[in-house]
């Protein structure tokens, strides 16, 4: 009789393993469906960018403004190339971001010094909370704000500085809070020791804690300028746009997602919306693989 019983233990047992994994490899099997299915919508989306953008891709491409629209219809009518490129875009997009990391770099490292070295305080916990809340505000809601400040009282028109502010404010939170988690990983030793021989505090901060997390001080400025090269709401409405290379920050000027824009509302300038979304997404894909890179290379 106890040995029937035991019979059955071991066959519930056997069966019971047999389920479970049955169970482990159709969840193996779910997991690698949808990764492949995921995988495949950016391998589809990178090689249709790649087949309708390639040809628009020369030297022209990075060295001259965009073309008008008479000239491009007459380009598209004789199945040619459409001539001219995104100089003015290109230069627009690295102005911009010039712009707003002065702007943006130097206080949000600060704030996130502060941070990291009075965590426990009440205010500091009230700027770690308004850093929060500001990565999640719209960027239609930061861009008023950039034109309230500098549209109406300053530039009196559309302009450079005004989008530029627009993107400094939306790079911000991210450099403060990428600078305060650097910094915390820093052993305090390090901080310790540099104070037990004398050093001012200052120079604690300036030579020992910021090159101590420099790497990842970078990596989070490389992550937040990935995050506004894209933005295009806060520059239609605060840099408006430009046909022309324009250098003078009182003045509109243009960038590469507002080329895109353009070139979308206008049908004889299509071929270009591919190519111009090509350079975008590698730039921004550059920038994401330095960062992580840099942080590899930290963790090590």
């Amino acid at each position: 009789m106890n040995r029937t019983i035991d019979i059955e233990k071991e066959d519930s047992s056997l069966s019971h393993i047999k389920y479970q994994k049955a169970k482990d490899g159709l969840f193996k099997i779910a997991v690698i469906l949808f990764s492949f299915i995921t995988i495949s919508m950016v391998f589809l989306i990178i090689g249709t960018l790649l087949v309708k953008g390639y040809r628009q891709i020369n030297w022209a491409f990075f060295t001259q403004v965009a073309p008008d629209t008479f000239t491009a219809m007459m380009a598209k009518v004789s199945g040619q190339v459409i001539p001219g490129g995104i100089a003015n875009g290109i230069l627009g997009s690295l102005y911009l971001v010039g712009i707003a990391s002065v702007l943006s770099i130097p206080i949000g490292i600060l704030i996130g010094v502060y941070l990291s070295e009075n965590s426990q305080k009440k205010y500091a916990s009230l700027i770690r909370d308004i850093a929060d809340i500001l990565q999640g505000v719209p960027s239609i809601v930061i861009v008023l704000i950039a034109y309230i400040w500098i549209v109406v009282p300053i530039t009196k028109s559309y302009s450079v500085l005004a989008g530029g502010v627009a993107l400094a404010i939306m790079m911000l939170p991210l450099i403060v809070r990428s600078t305060e988690e650097s910094l915390k990983m820093v052993p305090d030793t390090l901080k310790e020791a540099a104070i037990a021989l004398g050093t001012p505090y200052y120079k604690v901060i300036w030579r020992v804690l910021i090159p101590s997390a420099f790497s990842g001080l970078v990596s989070g400025i490389l992550l937040s300028v990935s995050r506004v090269l894209g933005e295009t709401a806060p520059l239609m409405l605060a840099t408006l746009g430009n046909p022309n290379i324009n250098w003078n920050i009182t003045k509109p000027g243009s960038a590469v997602p507002l080329l895109i824009w353009q070139f979308y509302n206008d049908p004889n300038m299509v071929d270009l919306i591919w190519s111009s979304t090509i350079f975008l997404m590698g730039f921004v894909l550059l920038l994401n693989l330095i960062s992580k890179w840099i942080e590899a290379k930290r963790k090590k």
